[in-house]
């Protein structure tokens, strides 16, 4: 077959440039359908994502406003910069206080009785040196190898025991000081010493001579040149103690930080314009989405002209859907003074579709009627019984009322003595140290001040004291409660509440002394009933649904005190905010309308480029057979003229000869 480079050769008609103006002519029409398809594709996948993007713009200031803590905005000011305050608007509540500091908390800080003539040469003696700061114990070994003033220096400061050491040059010697890594007298600093080389253990003596006890002081190598203190106030004349500057939570939502002792007012407020801002938040992304919308699917009624959405049934289904929402009235409300949003100001402009927001009105409702006004943005759960709160609903979640009934209430896991606790008991080294796992995964040891208690209440007391400042119950977010019970006898219980909670002794100096060598341990027992006349599982105090129990599905509520039986209902009230995240989640989550539209377009795309492909090989097929065609029509039009030229040359070639026969 002749290429296509020698089409036309023959002929002079059939040429390469035929061919392709044959085939583009073939290809112009399928082509061209494909390409606006495949550009009007794209538009609508662009203009669902710009839909999308402006859908899921407004889930964040709704997701904010359906919270009901959101809807209760606080500030807190002090009279005195010194007495900071700050506050989480969503745990505070309105309120006065008088604060009065009258101690800052400090680090407790050691130095040697002893003066070194030197820092790197002179034995300082050799043994274990044992620091326990806190409820941390740590076992240094002093041998060859750091056996000097900074050598003793740097082993501390590398063991990190909660203590940081170094060497003064006084001038006249070397003295060694240390200060606890924390203040707070819950950070004082023991240090005892066992097989010194230098004498006995405690004669002050070789190693002995960087022993320290509080409580002998006089008689420790060591001495205390600043004392460990804590950080006191009084708030509304409460005494309260804190390791550190840093008061948290002494009052729901408020955290202290204190720099000087002094006096100060602090005024908590709600924060009406707070909440105003959020509502306004809210206003402002739905009027971004009803421009979006106006801009893809709006009609030119002056020029007969539509936009790319225009009459999309995605976009009327977003637009019908929120509308019916935002200017409804919500179920559960229809008897109260908050009804719908435009109770509190918030109104469709008809011409527009967007919303206009009075902020005035708004303010006066949230101050005049703030249950109402949450309940309309948030969920809510109104309970006839005051030790029943509403926790939380689930996607099931029908607002409606349902019945609590209670068959178990929630217990906390307690640990008692055996035998009751004495007066007049002296707290020694011996006896110093009790250590509990509470609610089995968190190990408390405290060490107790060594001193002869002179009630058992004293002891009680003390024991408290270091329960309340461990770091191991804080870091847990743990408390534990020691009190003597109508017996007498050292009770401890866990504050939290169901099967996880449980308190055990696990190791004691001289357990006997504070009668816990016999003890009773009970487990805490998780609340028990039903919801809306389902059975319900418990968690703690949570009582709670699961899916597949109806309208109720997914409800929780908490249940206070210990009473069985009919603990009355819960209303529960499904507000604006959290319908619309709900609505939202539906349009732009898996399986949503728009998702399931740009997934079709997505379909639409690859079948375009199939028939792009497809339209390719036809092509390249229609251009194969022109030029076999032409190849062969060009060969045999060559013949033909090949055949043309012979016979006239022949007849030519006559012409003579017959002249010369007719002459």
């Amino acid at each position: 077959m002749a290429s296509i480079s020698s089409l036309g050769v023959g002929s002079g008609v059939l040429t390469s440039d035929l061919v392709d103006q044959l085939v583009q002519a073939e290809r112009a029409p399928t082509e061209n359908r494909l390409t606006q398809k495949t550009e009007q594709t794209k538009a609508l996948i662009s203009a669902y994502g710009t839909l999308r993007s402006a859908v899921t713009e407004l889930r964040l200031p709704m997701r904010q406003l359906s919270a009901p803590d959101n809807l209760k905005a606080f500030s807190a000011s002090s009279s005195n910069d010194s007495i900071g305050v700050s506050v989480d608007s969503t745990k505070a509540s309105r309120g006065t206080y008088s604060v009065e500091v009258t101690s800052l908390a400090g680090a407790q800080a050691l130095a040697s009785r002893d003066v070194f003539a030197d820092r790197d040469a002179t034995s300082v003696g050799q043994g274990t040196l044992t620091l326990k700061v806190g409820d941390k114990t740590t076992n240094l070994t002093i041998d060859n190898s750091n056996d000097t003033l900074q050598g003793l220096a740097n082993a501390i400061n590398d063991a990190d025991a909660g203590v940081s050491a170094g060497v003064i040059d006084t001038g006249n010697g070397f003295q060694l000081v240390l200060s606890a890594d924390e203040t707070g007298t819950a950070n004082a600093v023991s240090i005892s010493v066992s097989g010194d080389t230098g004498g006995t253990d405690t004669d002050n003596q070789g190693l002995s001579r960087f022993a320290f006890n509080s409580a002998m002081e006089a008689e420790s190598g060591l001495k205390e040149t600043i004392a460990a203190t804590d950080a006191v106030m009084q708030i509304n004349g409460v005494e309260v103690t804190r390791s550190n500057n840093n008061f948290e939570n002494v009052i729901d939502g408020l955290t202290f930080e204190i720099s000087e002792v002094g006096t100060s007012t602090i005024r908590v407020e709600q924060d009406f314009g707070a909440v105003a801002d959020r509502v306004q938040g809210f206003v402002d992304k739905f009027n971004a989405l009803q421009a979006t919308i106006d801009n893809l699917a709006g009609f030119n009624a002056e020029a007969g002209v539509g936009s790319l959405l225009t009459g999309d049934s995605t976009v009327r289904g977003i637009q019908n859907q929120l509308r019916q929402i935002l200017t409804r009235v919500v179920p559960g409300l229809e008897g109260s003074s908050v009804r719908s949003l435009a109770d509190v100001g918030v109104t469709t402009d008809f011409e527009t579709g967007g919303l206009q927001f009075d902020r005035a009105k708004f303010e006066e409702q949230l101050k005049s009627n703030p249950d109402d006004v949450t309940a309309l943005f948030a969920e809510q759960g109104r309970t006839t019984d005051s030790q029943v709160e509403f926790v939380r609903s689930g996607l099931n979640t029908e607002p409606g009322t349902y019945g609590v009934s209670i068959t178990q209430a929630a217990t906390q896991g307690n640990l008692v003595a055996g035998t009751a606790l004495s007066a007049g008991i002296t707290i020694d080294g011996t006896n110093d140290a009790l250590t509990f796992q509470v609610n089995g995964e968190t190990s408390v040891s405290i060490t107790l001040s060594q001193q002869t208690y002179a009630s058992a209440q004293d002891l009680v007391d003390e024991i408290q004291s270091q329960l309340n400042s461990n770091n191991a119950l804080n870091a847990a977010g743990a408390s534990l409660k020691a009190e003597l019970d109508g017996s007498g006898r050292l009770s401890f219980t866990s504050a939290k509440y169901g099967s996880d909670s449980a308190v055990t002794l696990t190791s004691a100096d001289d357990a006997a002394a504070f009668g816990l060598d016999s003890t009773t341990a009970t487990e805490g027992l998780n609340v028990a009933g039903s919801i809306g006349g389902r059975t319900a599982e418990g968690d703690g105090q949570v009582l709670f649904l699961g899916n597949g129990n109806g309208g109720a599905s997914g409800l929780q509520v908490r249940v206070l005190g210990d009473e069985t039986g009919s603990r009355g209902s819960i209303t529960f009230v499904e507000g604006v905010a959290e319908r619309t995240v709900d609505l939202i989640t539906r349009f732009v989550g898996a399986g949503g309308g728009i998702e399931s539209r740009t997934e079709s377009l997505n379909r639409d795309l690859e079948q375009i480029q199939e028939s792009q492909a497809r339209l390719e090989e036809r092509i390249a097929s229609f251009r194969e057979r022109l030029v076999s065609q032409f190849t062969a029509a060009d060969s045999l039009i060559s013949q033909l003229n090949s055949t043309q030229d012979f016979v006239s040359q022949q007849l030519a070639a006559l012409a003579p000869q017959n002249n010369r026969q007719n002459n």
